[in-house]
Order: structure tokens, then sequence, then C-alpha cells
């Protein structure tokens, strides 16, 4: 058998002295390595409380935000089907009063009534919708704007 055999190699390092390798590992950490450590590992978990803590509250800040946003958009949408509906029962009430007309200056005179009385409703229609519309950036964006300001408040 030549030197290089895998035995030779395993009886090379079975003559090695172990004994002085175990000394390392009696070796005294410095106190202030170890405050060191241990300050950093202190650190370390209140960074990831607060983190957990901020995670926290931008879940429940995300959910309130939902659910005022569904809160307002259905809001909204009530307020476009009831002027939806105004519009279909004010077209029928005019149907109806224009089929009994007798003449041509009646039928005009019902039309441009007709025409201000709608063009009045489309105006405060809108002005009702814009402010609904508005309410709901207002309602929406609050939750928000109050939560990120407590939220970096925390983490700083």
């Amino acid at each position: 058998m030549d030197d290089t055999s895998a035995t030779a190699k395993v009886k090379t390092v079975a003559s090695l002295p172990i004994m002085p390798l175990f000394g390392l590992l009696k070796l005294e950490v410095p106190a202030a390595f170890r405050e060191a450590a241990e300050n950093g590992v202190a650190q370390t978990k209140d960074a990831c409380e607060k983190a957990r803590a901020a995670t926290e509250q931008a879940s429940d800040l995300i959910e309130e935000t939902y659910a005022i946003a569904v809160k307002g958009a259905v809001d909204y949408n009530l307020k476009v089907f009831a002027a939806a509906r105004a519009g279909v029962y004010a077209a029928f009430d005019f149907a109806g009063a224009l089929v009994s007309v007798t003449s041509l200056s009646e039928a005009v005179a019902l039309t441009t009534a007709h025409a201000r009385k709608q063009l009045e409703a489309v105006t405060e229609q809108t002005k009702e919708l814009a402010a609904a519309a508005q309410k709901l950036g207002i309602d929406t964006a609050e939750p928000i704007k109050t939560g990120l300001a407590e939220a970096f408040s925390k983490i700083a």
C-alpha cells in the first residue's frame, strides 16, 4: 500500500494531537463583546416587536379603511340609483302629461317646464353626488392619514 491511500490519510489525521484543540473552547469571551452581543439581541428583539406592532396596526388600518370605503361607495351608489329613479319617474310623468295635451302651445309649455324641472333636478343631484364623492374621499383618507402618523411615531 502507498502513503496516498485512504487508510494512510486516516492514520495521519488520527495521529494529530487533539488535546491542544480543546484549549480553544475554553477561551474567555471578553465582557464588552458579550455585552455588545446582548445589546444587539435586545435591540433586534425590540425592533422586531415594533415591526410586528406596526404590521398589526397597518392591517387594522387597511380593514377600517376598506370598511369605510365600502360604506361610502354604497351610499354614493344609492344616491346614483335615487337620481336615476327620479329621472325615470319624471320621464313617465312627462309622457303621461304629454299624451293629454290638446294643442301645440300646450305641448311646448309642458316640454319647457319639464326641461327646466329636469335641469334643476340634475343640478341638485350633481351637487349631492359631488358632496358624497368628496365625503367618501375624506372619510377614506382620514384613517390612513392618522394611522400612518401613529405608526411612524411609534417606529421613530
